[in-house]
């Protein structure tokens, strides 16, 4: 195998690699980890034990800075990659230094995470997701196919955010100064679900356990156990009690 690893990584028992894997420098890999073809680790990474990496997935790449950009900060010294045990990063994954990743998350295929980013145990990130960065994204939450999650928002536990949902935090769509000191994604709280294609403007609430409705546009907050729809989204009937995260049988508390 045409594999580059540092001397100064640190490597468990039993790590299996493919071909034309690059480890680099300080990277440190627990027991038990499975790596796939053409994957790049860079600088600073730690794996937990158990973990699969697929295909040419790249870990720990520092963001490059557009001229034009307003949510990249400058140069600075970002801390390690740091990814718990027992979690899978799909084929062609991009995960930025100084993300933060807890135990049995899941990356499909083509998933995109940025620095500043921690994301809570077994939460699932749909193929394609894109994460960008300063976002926080609690525990046993679920992202599907293609959902866009913009700088500067947070989602709570055990959220469901469907395809195609996207989040912005930009009022001034990219226009003035101005829009500068005003950033500011959706904040999306704990058990509650976007329905698929649904746009969030920024800085709106999404409360406790409420349910968006596919296709919704969401202008304003919405209240706990509350669903809304249309656009722009309405206030349309509580949540079926049968549906409340209390009523789940895999929900903790």
């Amino acid at each position: 195998m045409s594999c580059i690893i540092s001397k100064t990584a640190k490597i468990g028992r039993s790590v299996k690699y493919g071909h034309n894997t690059v480890i680099a420098d300080n990277v440190t890999i627990g027991d038990n980890v499975e790596i796939g073809h053409g994957v790049i680790i860079h600088e600073h990474v730690v794996i937990g034990d158990n973990t699969k990496i697929l295909d040419n997935a790249v870990l720990g790449k520092m963001p490059a800075k557009a001229s034009m950009s307003a949510t990249t900060g400058a140069a600075r010294e970002l801390p390690k990659l740091t990814i718990g045990k027992a979690v899978t990063i799909g084929a062609g994954c991009v995960i930025y230094r100084g993300a933060s990743i807890a135990d049995m998350v899941f990356f499909g295929d083509l998933a995109t995470v940025r620095e500043d980013v921690t994301i809570g145990d077994g939460t699932i990130i749909g193929r394609g997701v894109t994460v960008e960065n300063k976002v926080s994204i609690g525990k046993k939450t679920k992202i599907e196919t293609n959902a866009y999650i913009t700088a500067f928002s947070t989602v709570g536990d055990y959220c469901f955010i469907a395809p195609c949902v996207v989040f912005s935090n930009d009022n001034y769509l990219g226009r003035t100064e101005e829009r500068k000191k005003h950033f500011r994604g959706p904040t999306i709280k704990t058990g509650a679900r976007i329905g698929a294609g649904a746009v969030l403007l920024p800085g709106v609430v999404i409360e406790n356990d409420a349910l968006v409705a596919a296709g919704s546009v969401v202008t304003k907050d919405v209240p706990p156990r509350i669903t809304v729809l249309g656009v722009p989204a309405e206030e349309w009937r509580p949540v079926p009690q049968e549906q409340l995260l209390e009523e789940q049988v895999y929900y903790e508390k």
